[in-house]
Order: C-alpha cells, then structure tokens, then sequence
C-alpha cells in the first residue's frame, strides 16, 4: 500500500512539472487572456462533464467568491450546475447541445469559453466551442492525452502530458488554481481597483 501511495505522488508531481516546461507560455496567455477579459466587463463560463463538471464548478467558485485574497466577486459562471437546463436540453434536443445553448443565452463576444475535458473529444465541449466562435468568443482547452479534438478547434489548448484520467484532473485543478490566482494578482495587486 505505501508503495502504491508514494507512487501515486510521484506521478502527480511528474505530471505537474512536464505540463508546466511545456505549457508556460500559454499558461501566461491565459491569465493575460482572462484578465483582459474582467477589465472589459466580460464573463467566464466553464463546462465539462463527469470530473470534469465538478472542476467547472469549483473553478467558477473561485473566480466567484475569492482565491487567496478578499476583493470584488469576478463574474464566472458552471454550465454544469443548473439540473432543469440540462436535463431539459438533454431531453428536448441532444446531450450534444447542453452548453452550446446555455453560451448562446447568456454569452456575448468577448466572453471566454473554457471547456474542461480528459480525453479531449467531449462531443458536447466540441459543440460548445463552436457556438463560442460562432458568436466572438474565445476558447480554452484543459485537455490531456494528445489533446483531442478540442484542443484543435480552441483558441488556446492547455493539454496534459498523460493517459491517466486521475492525474489529468489533479493538474487541470492546479492549473485552475494558478488562473485564479495570478488574475487576482494582476487585477487587485498590480492594478488596484
């Protein structure tokens, strides 16, 4: 069992430093992107499915409520968490839809669409990735394996180095902790409100 634990750790670590040698750039495009974002009055929306719907919610709530620091709420919404909406999509038209319609309702060019998805080839984050350049907004894949489908389509692509859904989502986590922090940072330290 100790074995097992350490190795889980070690993984996790492994996992954490490649993605960030090969993702930093973009990491920091990101931050930038989503910053820019707020300061012109506009939201962020998150969606997923399974884990990955319950990382969206998390990471809106951060933006939401606060990370490390108390400052304004930052407007950042879960596709993932209102049970009529989806259930009614879901129902009256197809599972492929529930975020597209829910960014056609409440988004606006200038909003930022992040899509969460292991595998990459969620057809429902594919959908509403294209309903979002549809209508002027930009993309962000949290990916892994190779990317996937989304990764291709979306403005900037975060992609995981691994197979391993568990240790994906450890690092989509931490990469949604490192958002939230630095935008904090750049909006209420470096340029107070």
């Amino acid at each position: 069992m100790k074995n097992i634990i350490l190795k889980r750790f070690e993984e996790s670590g492994e996992v954490k430093t490649r993605f960030l040698k090969e993702n930093l750039p973009k990491l920091i495009d990101v931050i930038h992107l989503i910053s820019a974002a707020f300061e012109s009055g506009n939201k962020l929306f998150f969606f997923g499915n399974g884990g990955s719907a319950a990382d969206a919610q998390h990471l809106a709530a951060e933006f939401v409520n606060r990370y490390v620091m108390d400052r304004p709420p930052l407007p950042a919404i879960a596709l993932t968490t209102d049970t009529s909406i989806l259930t009614s999509i879901s129902n009256d038209t197809t599972f492929n839809e529930v975020f597209a319609k829910q960014l056609r309702a409440l988004g606006k060019a200038g909003d930022i669409a992040i899509g969460i998805s292991t595998s990459g080839n969620s057809p429902n984050v594919m959908e509403a990735f294209e309903v979002a350049k549809e209508m002027g907004m930009k993309t962000v894949a949290l990916t892994g394996n190779d990317g996937g489908m989304i990764a291709k389509i979306a403005d900037i692509s975060l992609i995981v180095p691994s197979t391993s859904t568990p240790r994906i989502q450890e690092t989509h986590i931490l990469i949604g902790h490192i958002l939230c922090e630095m935008v904090e940072h750049h909006l209420f330290f470096e340029n107070p409100p």
